[in-house]
């Protein structure tokens, strides 16, 4: 039992390494784009993505654990590899994922 005068000890921890990732994909401005994967459950809505300069280029910005991650992009409701990943792998729907490492 502790004393209520003896302050509790607090262990530090060291925060989780994590590596900043961009993900890019091209899509018609306009579009609602969305990234998908292991890293967030596969939440169906994914992280949304923005085309800040409206030239169809979709980006967003994560910071992800060192890991080997599998994902989709989300465009119009439409999931899709990433075209620019040479890395994919079948899933258990009979369609391919976009392969992620991150180091």
């Amino acid at each position: 039992m502790r004393n209520k005068s003896t302050p509790e000890r607090r262990v530090p921890t060291a925060a989780p390494r994590t590596r900043r990732v961009v993900f890019s994909v091209n899509a018609e401005p306009g579009s609602e784009v969305a990234v998908s994967g292991d890293f967030n459950n596969w939440v169906p809505e994914g992280r949304k993505m923005t085309d800040k300069k409206g030239d169809g280029r979709f980006t967003v910005t994560m910071n992800l654990a060192p890991g080997i991650y599998e994902y989709k992009f989300l465009i119009d409701k439409t999931w899709c590899v990433d075209p620019n990943c040479k890395d994919w792998i079948p899933n258990a729907f009979g369609t391919l994922n976009s392969v992620l490492h991150v180091e």
